[in-house]
């Protein structure tokens, strides 16, 4: 956990809530847990994971699929057959991973109205010009 130094949190660079945000450094990386924990029989291909992520390159899909695979949250499964196929699907620790992404999705289902005041609030800041000599 973050700890307490002369009254102030610090969250050191290896503290469990560090080092679970460095799991969302790849923007794409919750949402690939989200799809495959709801795909059919639990595996994807690479062309259907793209096609249900919209706005996803492939470059960057491979690279998001091989850092999870790295971090041991999928499995990359390659038959032997010609034309080459493999698929991807979530490991034992990918599941428990998925989870609470899972109740964070549902949270953003469930307060959709929240969501849209925070795009609402950010248009209009980024509109209006602020003064930065106070800081």
């Amino acid at each position: 956990m973050p700890a307490w130094v002369d009254g102030k949190l610090v969250f050191y660079a290896d503290s469990p809530p560090r080092r679970l945000m460095d799991l969302f450094s790849l923007k794409w990386s919750s949402m690939v847990l989200h799809a495959l924990y709801h795909w059919p029989n639990g595996r994807a291909r690479t062309g259907e994971l793209q096609r249900s992520l919209q706005g996803i390159s492939k470059k960057m899909l491979f690279q998001t699929l091989k850092e999870l695979e790295l971090r041991g949250l999928i499995a990359r499964h390659v038959y032997d057959v010609v034309p080459p196929k493999v698929d991807y699907r979530l490991t034992p620790l990918g599941e428990t991973f998925a989870e609470p992404i899972e109740q964070m999705y549902q949270w953003g289902l469930e307060h959709q109205a929240a969501l849209d005041a925070m795009e609402a609030h950010l248009h209009s800041a980024s509109l209006t010009p602020t003064d930065h000599s106070e800081r």
